[in-house]
C-alpha cells in the first residue's frame, strides 16, 4: 500500500460513513447474492453484525499507516473468523461484494484509482487475516 492508496481509502471511507447502517446493509445484500451458502455462517442479528463491520472498517482504516499494530488485530480476527467456518476462498467474495459496494455508495467518485486503492489495501488486510487463520490451524495441528 502506497500513501496515497492509503489517503484515497481513509478519504472515501469518511465519505461513506453518515451512511453506514445503509453501506452495511448494500454490503451484506450483495455478499450473499455472490455467495449464499455463506449465509448461514450469520448467527447473529444482521443490524448488530454491520455495526461491527462498520466499527472494524473504521478501526482498521484509521491504522493503515501503522500495519505493524494492525497486524496482531487482524491476525487474532482472522482466527476467530476461522472458527466461524471462514475459509480462504471466501476472502474473494468479499472483495467482490465489498468493491460493487463502495461502486455503488460512491457512485462515480468511485474511479479506478480509488477501486485500485481499496483492492490493494483489501488485500493486505484479508492476507494478514488469512496468516492469522493459517497460524492458528498450525498451531492446532
Amino acid at each position: 500500500m502506497t500513501p496515497g492508496q492509503i489517503e484515497l481509502v481513509s478519504k472515501t471511507w469518511s465519505a461513506l460513513k453518515p451512511k453506514a447502517e445503509q453501506v452495511a446493509e448494500l454490503f451484506y445484500a450483495r455478499l450473499f447474492q455472490l455467495g449464499p451458502t455463506l449465509r448461514p455462517l450469520f448467527k447473529s442479528d444482521m443490524r448488530a453484525q454491520g455495526r461491527m463491520l462498520t466499527t472494524v472498517m473504521n478501526m482498521a482504516i484509521s491504522q493503515l499507516d501503522r500495519l505493524d499494530e494492525l497486524g496482531p488485530v487482524l491476525r487474532e480476527l482472522g482466527r476467530r473468523h476461522a472458527t466461524y467456518g471462514v475459509r480462504d476462498a471466501h476472502y474473494a467474495i468479499v472483495a467482490s461484494a465489498l468493491l460493487d459496494t463502495l461502486a455503488t455508495g460512491l457512485g462515480p467518485a468511485f474511479t479506478p484509482e480509488i477501486k485500485d486503492a481499496w483492492t490493494e489495501v483489501y488485500r493486505v488486510l484479508a492476507s494478514t487475516m488469512q496468516d492469522g487463520a493459517a497460524r492458528s490451524a498450525a498451531l492446532a495441528a
